[in-house]
């Protein structure tokens, strides 16, 4: 070999054969023989590159093969520079032939492209957007005509990078006031109350758990989290931990899934707290103390308004369909007792409060309200619901509000229709089936199966119901695929059938609602079980009506049955065993005996009970101590950021439109993505938070990842109580080096 003949053979130096050897060194590419250095050329000549594949090829120095591997080229260019080289020598080889440079991407096409790869689309995306070849842009790149932004570096010695995860767990053991606290000195000046509160100041760091959140923080800023707060709450008293970083700290928690303040135990503290930009997230007691002082103040249900007035600023279109239906929580607990409800989803009555949720035609939530005992839905819309609507809208707007049967009221219908406010609903009661001839094939505009529209066969009507005059109704019906017909009613009467039976059928979004905050977001989870004195002059059924209704019930079954045997023996027929037909007692004298008996009882328990009133006040013959209710501030204040979180959530979800099953696969997507990790890097000179995301587990996943960091970072939010903008970057596509790549 060559090193072992000549000395003076550098050792970097690669071997093309052994005959020849190139070396790399100083911006030159020299290449030797047995005697030495017998051609140089500089490292950018690339006419001379040609030459010497000509050259080396044609005076067989080295293979084909060979000099393909060490060039990087492809065994068609070696073959095609010694044919030219053979045919004309070096001028063959330097004569140029056709355009000058690249003559596909110049000007605006070419800047076009640079613009393309610097957002993160991939080399084939980018390509089809300009039209050429992936091939050309790839060209491009590795010949210098076309440049695109280099990621930020990933060395994990480069200061800017931060520390490891491995050495911030060690280094936060390490603090002597507990597990990350390293600010001692402004804990001790908010202790004084000296500060106010701590300012975010973020320091760089690598894969920080959980920084995936940090993409939905324009978002939650977008949806008034922190500004509406701070309108209704102003500041905290003086701590190191104020409203902004409790408040982010109740929105992070949601969208990581932990359920309540106790899952803080579980998770790092200086994680979350990098986060935040702190040193630590708040610990739970601090978090739960905190959260007490809100709610001490009584300011749940004007922050609730706030966001609702805010809400309905932004997208007043949305706000034409309302859905209202209710959300019955279990209470658990056997401390207290509590009014009973009916939870659908167990199928029996337990103590239980019940909310009362408007969401908007997007099947967004818009505002919510808790009824004092259980209300029906119709008393709720009667009492609480339509009046704080009309307060958020204004009385001038018509609005539709669709609901299930529980709130049916042909009488309330007419009354809210003069009011401004139109009905949709479910018929309640029996009605006679239309013949089949009528209902006619019509595609749902809003609903697809399968890429497919939804088709349903409707049929439509007007008809009166109530007394006297009533109300006038346009019925649509749906017939089933078994028969069945479903009937939908509505006091608006120029909606075209598909229109209602589309807006009608769509309330599925409201259950899928309350499905997806209780098992996600914890929506039924009580943050604190404290309870306040309720009102004692609340009416509720009186219970003695109840106890007669239950002492009756058998007495009118045993009259049913002695009438029964009384026809068969007056008509002469015999009965059946095991009924008493055969008893000697049971002649007709003696059966009409106690039948005359029992009506006299029943009649008498039924005189008393008309005297009774149906309704009284539940503090009589009840413990004043023990009619309490759930304290609603806390419990509130959390469930209203959990809602922000939500919709946030969902104004993220057309980022995510690259998934081709967006509607199944978004917001799963966006759980994961939430979970993911990422550096932060601080760049003060820009006045810039970079947060570098990791890949995730599918190339198309990243696609999806790119496209939420762009539009995030064109937003040009800046961390709440910094200056620093918030820059997103996901993670980078590694390019494939074409084989067949000419120098």
């Amino acid at each position: 070999m060559l090193q072992s003949q000549f000395c003076f053979l550098p050792d970097h130096a690669i071997l093309i054969s052994n005959r020849c050897a190139l070396v790399r060194e100083q911006g030159r590419i020299a290449i030797y023989n047995a005697a030495g250095v017998f051609f140089s050329i500089p490292e950018q000549d690339r006419q001379g590159m040609r030459a010497a594949l000509g050259m080396l090829s044609l005076h067989q120095l080295a293979s084909v093969t060979e000099l393909a591997r060490a060039f990087g080229v492809s065994r068609p260019t070696v073959y095609r520079h010694r044919e030219a080289y053979q045919a004309g020598g070096v001028e063959e080889l330097f004569s140029k032939r056709g355009p000058r440079g690249g003559y596909k991407l110049k000007g605006d096409r070419r800047e076009e492209a640079e613009k393309l790869l610097d957002e993160g689309r991939s080399l084939r995306a980018a390509a089809r957007a300009v039209g050429v070849s992936h091939v050309a842009l790839m060209n491009a790149l590795r010949q210098g005509r076309l440049r695109r932004r280099e990621p930020v570096a990933a060395d994990p010695e480069a200061p800017e990078s931060g520390s490891c995860p491995g050495a911030r767990s060690l280094e936060d053991g390490q603090c002597r006031g507990g597990v990350a606290v390293k600010r001692e000195q402004e804990r001790m000046q908010a202790q004084v109350g000296a500060i106010e509160e701590a300012a975010p100041r973020f320091e760089a760091a690598q894969s920080v758990a959980g920084a995936g959140v940090l993409l939905a923080l324009p978002a939650l800023l977008g949806e008034g989290l922190l500004e509406v707060t701070e309108q209704v709450y102003g500041r905290l008293k003086g701590g190191f931990f104020g409203l902004g970083s409790v408040v982010l700290t109740l929105a992070f928690m949601a969208l990581l899934r932990l359920r309540n303040p106790e899952q803080l135990k579980q998770q790092a503290p200086g994680e979350l707290g990098r986060l935040l930009g702190l040193d630590r997230a708040p610990e739970m007691k601090t978090l739960r103390r905190k959260l007490r002082e809100m709610g001490e103040r009584k300011l749940a249900r004007s922050l609730a308004d706030a966001f609702a007035r805010r809400w309905a600023e932004a997208e007043p279109e949305a706000l034409g369909y309302l859905y209202v239906d209710g959300h019955v929580r279990p209470y658990h607990g056997r401390r207290h007792r509590l009014p009973e409800a009916f939870v659908p989803r167990r199928r029996l009555c337990m103590g239980a409060t019940t909310d009362t949720w408007v969401n908007d035609a997007r099947a967004q939530p818009w505002l919510f309200v808790t009824a004092e005992a259980n209300d029906s839905l119709l008393s709720m819309l009667e009492k609480e619901i339509l009046p704080a609507v009309r307060a958020q809208v204004g009385r001038q707007r018509r609005l539709t509000v669709v609901f299930d049967r529980e709130g049916w009221s042909p009488k309330r219908f007419r009354r809210w229709a003069e009011e401004g406010i139109e009905v949709m609903t479910y018929r309640k009661g029996r009605y006679e089936a239309w013949p089949e001839e009528e209902f006619v094939p019509v595609q749902d505009p809003r609903r697809t199966q399968g890429g497919s529209p939804v088709v349903y066969r409707l049929a439509e009507r007007d008809l009166r119901i109530g007394s006297g005059q009533g109300v006038k109704l346009h019925e649509v019906r749906r017939l089933c695929d078994n028969r069945h017909q479903t009937s939908i009613v509505t006091t608006c009467r120029d909606l075209p059938m598909e229109e209602v039976a589309s807006r009608m059928f769509a309330r599925w979004r409201q259950e899928n609602f309350f499905r997806y905050m209780r098992q996600e977001y914890a929506l039924d989870h009580l943050v604190t079980y404290a309870v306040e004195p309720a009102d004692p002059q609340r009416l509720v059924p009186n219970p003695q009506c109840k106890a007669i209704e239950k002492e009756l019930a058998p007495w009118r079954r045993q009259l049913i049955r002695l009438q029964q045997v009384y026809s068969r023996v007056s008509l002469g027929k015999p009965g059946r065993p095991g009924k008493g037909a055969r008893d000697s007692a049971n002649t007709p004298e003696a059966l009409r005996e106690r039948m005359e008996e029992l009506e006299a009882r029943i009649e008498q328990r039924q005189a008393h009970l008309k005297t009774l009133p149906k309704k009284v006040p539940v503090g009589e013959g009840q413990d004043p101590d023990q009619i309490v209710r759930l304290a609603p501030e806390r419990k509130l204040l959390t469930d209203l950021v959990k809602m922000v979180a939500y919709r946030a959530e969902s104004a993220m979800l057309p980022g995510v439109g690259l998934l081709k099953r967006e509607a199944e696969e978004g917001r799963v997507f966006l759980k994961t993505l939430f979970q993911t990790p990422a550096d932060l890097i601080p760049l003060e000179e820009d006045k810039q938070l970079l947060v570098r995301y990791h890949s995730m587990a599918q190339r198309r996943f990243n696609t999806a990842l790119r496209t939420l960091c762009h539009a995030a970072t064109l937003g040009s939010h800046r961390y709440p109580g910094t200056d620093l903008r918030l820059v997103f970057q996901g993670p980078s596509v590694t390019n494939e080096t074409d084989p067949g790549q000419e120098v």
